[in-house]
């Protein structure tokens, strides 16, 4: 009887080691609050340790808000981000001014932080046309809808970068884990790469593309082992803790900056509400069982208690600025919600730089009718 023949290729090996290398996020605070990397974590100094905590409770702070106006109708379109904080704060702390941002709807905190204004940001969820009209200088593209289709946009930006001869910039982008089951997802990290164009990719993997959990979406372990199929190296990052996320990014701009092509980086986060304002309930497609491990390592208990046994935070703090945050907010939504009207005149003529014959005719017909 012949022997077995050895196979060729163990394919089963190989999919059993395909995530090796993220098996284990980085980390420097864990769920806890207990500090498991001394070393990187005394790269802080107290400053920044606060001011990592005011941006996130600036963030909870602006969520609640905006909540609370799109249930009073004043608002049209919102996404939360309720639980992203340390995400979206240690990724905004990393970029600088110089760096090109390609936002998606549930980044408007990162898209504030980078130039855009609190107003702005209440007039883009209403659809008014100044919510995209930022000042000189802010590098920004207003939010995408369209899922996965800012990682297009910033590969585009990012060879543009490159051919410019620009210095120490990159165009970054952001998308959660659904968007990763998006062509453009691809399309765009593989374009960034065969141009080795300094892009940074951004995958907050918040558990759910709306109520499609994350092992219905792909096979894959993890997201950030897509990249290798494209040549992108790629880490996992646990992302409600502000202090590796804010590292991890850093380094991964620092590289793309440097000239070594895009870097992309997941980060392990939840989505604590719903998927957007629209009305969606996560009651139908989690349990609270399911949401309670995610609900302790909530980014802000982690940071307090950092801040709080080294003296450097209390309640008393955190209240005060709650309500400075909520006056600011308020002052904001009275100030969008004075903007002039949109008119349908407006619109026409935004739609090309030279009106075509019937869009001229429409733009007159339609001022004539405004004019009333």
């Amino acid at each position: 009887m012949a022997a077995k023949s050895k196979q060729i290729v163990d394919f089963d090996k190989i999919k059993s080691t395909m995530s090796d290398p993220y098996n284990k996020p980085v980390q420097i605070v864990n769920e806890k609050g207990e500090i498991v990397n001394k070393e990187l974590f005394d790269q802080f100094s107290d400053d920044q340790l606060v001011d990592f905590m005011e941006k996130m409770v600036w963030e909870r702070t602006l969520h609640e808000q905006t909540m609370s106006f799109s249930r009073q109708g004043r608002l049209g379109f919102y996404a939360p981000t309720f639980g992203e904080e340390a995400s979206e704060m240690g990724i905004a702390s990393a970029m600088q001014k110089q760096d090109f941002i390609f936002p998606a709807y549930r980044d408007l905190p990162q898209l504030i932080q980078h130039g855009m204004t609190v107003e702005q940001g209440f007039l883009w969820s209403k659809g008014h046309v100044n919510g995209n009209m930022y000042a000189e200088g802010v590098r920004a593209m207003f939010p995408q809808i369209i899922i996965g289709a800012q990682y297009v946009e910033a590969a585009g930006a990012a060879l543009g970068i490159k051919k410019n001869g620009e210095k120490d910039a990159v165009a970054y982008s952001f998308t959660g884990d659904g968007g990763t089951s998006q062509g453009d997802f691809y399309e765009g990290v593989n374009f960034a790469s065969a141009f080795q164009a300094p892009a940074v990719f951004f995958v907050q993997n918040n558990g759910f593309a709306i109520s499609v959990p994350r092992y219905k979406q792909t096979a894959a372990e993890t997201l950030a082992q897509k990249a290798v199929a494209m040549g992108v190296p790629s880490v996992q990052v646990d992302g409600m803790d502000i202090l590796a996320t804010y590292l991890v990014a850093k380094t991964a701009r620092e590289y793309s900056a440097n000239g070594n092509g895009p870097t992309l980086i997941e980060t392990l986060t939840y989505r604590f509400g719903a998927h957007s304002s629209a009305g969606d309930d996560p009651s139908r497609y989690r349990t609270k069982e399911e949401e309670k491990p995610w609900f302790d390592r909530d980014p802000l208990i982690r940071m307090r208690k950092v801040l709080g046994d080294k003296g450097l935070w209390s309640q008393e703090k955190e209240d005060k600025l709650v309500d400075q945050y909520k006056s600011e907010f308020k002052e904001a939504m009275k100030k969008a919600e004075a903007a002039p009207k949109q008119k349908v005149s407006d619109f026409l003529k935004d739609t090309f730089e030279v009106p075509t014959p019937n869009v001229a005719r429409d733009i007159k017909k339609f001022e004539a009718k405004e004019s009333k």
